[in-house]
């Protein structure tokens, strides 16, 4: 959710609409300083302020006991039926509503360790256990968990740890006698168990094993630029009134070759919806989430989280993580975690960059914008006789670095947002920086004290309806970047494991994880046919060149719409968001043409009585077969698109329930009424062989499952090219589908395939390289004999 919730935007528009026109007329021609000195006393308390305490009240962030209740019951409840992954995530929501330090919390962690250990995650378990421990787990319970402690110890062959912690269970067993009756004589059985299978691994050693797939290799080896930070030396920094800051290769480049590798200015998790719910719900939702599966600041998966002492919403995969998050940024927003995820993560990340930033340098550029003789709304004028030293966003060294000046000196367009969205915006902010006001947190902000210094906040006794000055600049600041990220933010993506099967093979989806700042990043153009391709490791960007890149050109960027995956008319309407309209290659070849586009006719529908191609027109269809001759509505076909879309979404809930005979029953016949009035082309008809695939690999039916990927790669070239990351992604499912199947040459020849085009676009340390390659090795380290008769 990037923009406020609903019902705080229609509240914004009443209020916007409520203004004397000559207001409104002053508000829609002003500059980010006039905006915030006209609007700042518009958020009435009575009013605007008190409904948007009302939306704040929906959204989850506090510590709340009775939630922590039902997370742990359900958890256990879960735990019984051997879903120890959803257990494992249970609990931890769980932890994330228990006060710290409490032994309902130590009991959270515990309950975690179990799932952990049943789920193979060893090394984790320990550290769930040392949290147990710390956070004061009830001492009569402690030998059942060091009990597990010892176990996860002989498992990693940390043979004296184990026999430590087995002698501590003996003696409060033994001599506390903290336990009494049958379950005494459980763990006494157990104890016993484990020692004697101490002592057999004691006597006979495990060989030691030879280190391997885990060594991490060397990073690819490339010459940095001198001028633009993170980038290769084979770029240069460009600038003209037409295309503004750009990137233009200065020599050849080869695909496959990294171009630049920038770590994110700021980053915020894209939370998801179930966090805000409506009033009327009473029971907790369980749904997973991305605010669940991966670390607030650094993005890496969790498998055991630790949670904010302040907050239930924030989550890390390490204390260090959660420590330099409260120090840098979370201090500020912990108690802020309801009114944040109401306004949306753009608000959200532009106080996270003023956070970042410090007050010191937020206010010096500030103070720079209302006293620089650029005209700031249109900063593509740079003085080009100082070189890059001219370009906005450069230091005085004319280098181009990933830095808040960097960020400050994106574009916001402010001229070009409609009035209404701006007032949104500002509002926004202003009552960002007003709970800061009210809160006591005004000091924290502008001195970035240290965490010792700030430990209560200080509510003022008497909250002034004022921002103070320093507030304004902040809100000022705030209000800039809110409308950069229009057309300045980047989504970090992942690919997701989209339905969990029986491990053999995994099918992904790549998923919105976050929203960031990637200044270096943003100085690409836009083009529907790109030459690069981005991925991202936590929050780190990495971007390699797609294909051949002569010296000269420009580095083009896809903001989204692609020629493969849409029409020109679609792409324009899309990009309108960026305010500007596309002139790229593949948008002018198409607008000049009277052909109708290829994706158009790969994705339409087809007649339902002859399956001839149907003619455009705007209510009805009419099959082009003279013949035939029959008229459709359009809106009756794109129903029937929209059931059959359901319907396959029922079919993959069918197979998340285990019921996978079923799931291919409703997908083949799903796949014989899409015949009726799709073209074979349409990417659903592939979607639905992909899904086909994805079932018989679960039942282990390897043939089947690959005759039907098989097909469903051939519509995914068709759409995406030869060379595309969506093709790379499904070849590496057939390499995996035919690798379980032990179809040996087929399985190299997929591997080979999917090899050449993933190292292009993830690079050959991405973790599917790595598990290709491994493939390859299994199978090349075949016997002879076996080899021959595959």
């Amino acid at each position: 959710m990037a923009l406020p919730v609903e019902e705080w935007r229609l509240c914004a528009a009443r209020c916007w609409a409520a203004l004397e026109p000559a207001l409104r007329d002053q508000l829609a021609a002003a500059s980010l300083h006039d905006t915030l000195r006209l609007g700042c006393g518009l958020l009435r308390p009575e009013a605007e302020a008190a409904a948007l305490r009302r939306l704040c009240r929906r959204a989850r962030a506090g510590k709340e006991p009775a939630a922590a209740r039902f997370y742990r019951e359900e958890g256990n409840r879960l735990f019984g039926r051997r879903r120890y992954g959803t257990a494992a995530r249970l609990y931890s929501q769980a932890a994330s509503h228990e006060l710290p330090g409490s032994p309902e919390v130590s009991i959270c962690f515990a309950n975690r360790s179990a799932a952990l250990f049943r789920l193979g995650h060893l090394e984790v378990c320990l550290e769930d256990i040392a949290r147990a421990e710390s956070h004061g787990y009830p001492d009569e319970l402690l030998p059942k968990v060091l009990l597990r402690k010892a176990e996860c110890l002989l498992c990693l062959g940390r043979l004296q740890d184990a026999a430590d912690a087995l002698s501590v269970v003996e003696n409060k067993i033994a001599v506390d006698g903290i336990m009494t009756g049958p379950t005494q004589q459980i763990l006494l059985k157990k104890l016993s168990q484990l020692k004697i299978k101490l002592g057999e691994k004691a006597s006979c050693p495990e060989p030691a094993r030879e280190a391997c797939g885990d060594v991490r290799r060397k990073s690819e080896i490339w010459e940095e630029n001198g001028s633009i930070s993170g980038a290769s030396s084979s770029l240069s920094l460009n600038f003209d009134t037409e295309r503004g800051r750009h990137l233009v290769a200065s020599k050849d480049i080869l695909p496959g070759q990294s171009l630049l590798e920038e770590e994110a200015f700021v980053s915020v998790l894209y939370p998801g919806e179930s966090l805000l719910q409506d009033s009327s719900e009473t029971a907790w939702d369980t749904r997973v989430t991305n605010a669940d599966l991966y670390c607030h600041r650094c993005l890496r998966q969790l498998l055991a989280s630790v949670p904010c002492r302040g907050c239930s919403y924030a989550k890390y995969c390490s204390q260090n993580c959660a420590d330099v998050a409260w120090e840098q940024y979370h201090r500020t927003e912990c108690s802020l975690g309801a009114l944040l995820l109401t306004l949306g993560v753009f608000c959200h990340v532009a106080l996270r960059t003023v956070l970042l930033a410090g007050f010191a340098e937020v206010s010096r550029l500030v103070e720079w914008s209302h006293h620089s003789d650029k005209d700031l709304h249109n900063p593509e004028a740079p003085d080009t006789r100082a070189g890059t030293r001219g370009i906005p966003g450069c230091n005085d060294n004319g280098q181009y670095q990933s830095s808040y000046q960097a960020v400050f000196n994106l574009l916001p367009h402010a001229e070009k947002h409609s009035p209404e969205h701006k007032f949104l915006c500002m509002l926004s902010v202003v009552a960002i920086c007003k709970q800061l006001q009210e809160a006591g947190l005004e000091a924290a902000l502008l001195n970035q004290e240290s965490a010792e210094t700030w430990s209560k906040p200080e509510t003022c006794e008497k909250p002034s309806r004022e921002l103070s000055p320093e507030l304004k600049t902040v809100a000022e600041a705030m209000l800039r970047h809110v409308l950069q990220l229009q057309c300045n933010a980047q989504a970090i993506t992942v690919m997701q494991e989209s339905v969990s099967g029986d491990g053999a093979v995994v099918n992904k989806k790549p998923v919105r994880l976050a929203t960031a700042f990637f200044p270096v990043l943003s100085l690409l153009n836009h083009s529907c046919c790109p030459n690069i391709s981005v991925s991202f490791t936590g929050t780190a960007a990495t971007v390699r060149a797609s294909q051949p890149i002569p010296s000269g050109q420009e580095i083009f960027h896809c903001y989204g719409p692609h020629r493969c995956r849409m029409s020109v008319a679609e792409r324009q309407r899309l990009l309108s968001q960026y305010f500007f309209e596309c002139r790229c290659q593949a948008c002018l070849d198409e607008l000049e043409s009277d052909a109708k586009s290829v994706v158009s006719i790969r994705n339409s529908f087809c007649c339902p009585s002859c399956r001839a191609p149907m003619q455009v027109g705007e209510d009805m269809l009419c099959c082009s077969n003279e013949a035939c001759a029959i008229s459709v509505s359009r809106e009756s076909l794109s129903r029937r698109l929209r059931d059959l879309q359901q319907q396959t979404e029922k079919a993959l809930e069918l197979l998340r329930d285990k019921k996978a005979d079923h799931a291919i029953e409703m997908l083949l016949q799903c796949q014989k009424d899409a015949g009726n009035f799709l073209s074979p082309e349409h990417l659903l008809m592939g979607e639905m062989e992909d899904h086909l695939a994805q079932v018989y690999a679960t039942l282990g039916k390897w043939q089947e499952a690959a005759r039907h990927l098989e097909r469903s790669i051939e519509i995914v070239e068709m759409h995406h090219g030869p060379s595309s990351v969506e093709l790379g992604h499904e070849l590496f499912k057939l390499a995996q589908i035919l690798f379980n199947g032990f179809a040996v040459s087929e399985a190299l020849s997929a591997i080979q395939r999917a090899e050449e085009i993933l190292s292009v676009h993830c690079g050959p340390q991405s973790a599917q390289i790595q598990e290709l390659q491994e493939m390859k090795t299994c199978l090349s380290e075949l016997p002879r004999s076996i080899l021959q008769r595959t």
